[in-house]
């Protein structure tokens, strides 16, 4: 969470903020020496009774202090952050992965021209960090292995036609598979799987595998492609299906006519990548421990001798 140009790493711990306030609040109230009996006595009393210590005076302030040193704490446990300035330099452990769906559905059925588009898009989006490409239909393929030289991917993202993937079928949990393994084989910490396919053959086996990647901290996002013309004996394009899968794997969804939030999703930052994926220390630096510093300040009042 990014506020006010400060990237908040455990922005839940502000949900406790309105607790302690209104805490606090009540606490200073309650503290007052004898409420409205003080607008009640008689002025010249209430002084005779202060003197003599029949009034017990209340710890107002004590109790303020202390809700400004929770406050503080909540404050600094919420991890406000600024970016590292070398932090660009772990884009080798923040990955993307295209998984295109060259089953007869899309490459015969579908717009693989916008495929192809749209699988650009996303390597584009991903800036300077490594792009892999596993293309699948009855069996998957790493076509390209983990790359910055987005040219050579290119070059190959347009190569590819109904032809390139020879086994009949479309097994979406295979592609899957053999994203998640290209992963863990390149010890990434932060990825995104982005499969582009029309929802065909999604079933249990697809959300084991989606599932199976987001518990890895990395996340499966979804690009829909529709079809164009008919085809006999094949199924029809299924959206909800892979609105299903993006969900079990942690992402977004879109169209390949609208793909604007899956590359939002991969265009981010590397820092935030990493964030999401529990290493925010790696890219982050916590600005935490200082705000403990200033939290103790008002503590030290707690420790004042009374007169």
């Amino acid at each position: 969470m990014t506020l006010a140009g400060l990237t908040l790493l455990r922005p839940w711990w502000l949900l406790a903020l309105p607790v302690v306030v209104g805490l606090a609040l009540y606490a200073v109230r309650r503290a007052a020496p004898l409420g409205d009996w003080g607008r009640a006595i008689d002025p010249a009393l209430m002084a005779y009774l202060t003197r003599s210590g029949a009034v017990l005076g209340g710890r107002r302030g004590a109790n303020l202090a202390a809700g400004l040193c929770a406050a503080g704490l909540v404050l600094a446990l919420s991890g406000p952050a600024v970016e590292r300035r070398d932090a660009g330099t772990f884009r080798n452990l923040d990955e993307t992965v295209l998984v295109v769906d060259l089953s007869r559905s899309v490459a015969e059925g579908g717009n693989l021209q916008g495929v192809r588009e749209a699988a650009a898009a996303v390597a584009e989006a991903a800036g300077t960090r490594p792009v892999a490409l596993v293309v699948y239909a009855g069996d998957a393929y790493l076509a390209v292995s983990p790359t910055t030289d987005r040219d050579s991917l290119g070059t190959t993202l347009f190569a590819l036609a109904a032809d390139t993937v020879p086994d009949r079928g479309s097994h979406p949990e295979r592609g899957l598979a053999l994203a998640g393994r290209t992963l863990a084989e390149a010890g990434v910490i932060a990825a995104d799987v982005v499969l582009v396919s029309d929802g065909d053959g999604i079933g249990e086996a697809a959300l084991r595998e989606a599932a199976a990647i987001r518990a890895r901290g990395w996340r499966v996002v979804t690009l829909f492609v529709p079809a164009t013309k008919p085809l006999p004996g094949v199924p029809a394009p299924d959206p909800t299906a892979l609105a299903r899968l993006s969900a079990a794997g942690g992402g977004v969804s879109a169209d390949i006519a609208d793909p604007g939030p899956v590359l939002e999703a991969v265009g981010a930052p590397t820092a935030q990548h990493l964030a999401a994926g529990g290493y925010g220390v790696v890219a982050f630096a916590d600005l935490g421990r200082w705000l403990l510093l200033l939290a103790a300040l008002p503590a030290l009042l707690l420790f004042r001798r009374s007169a």
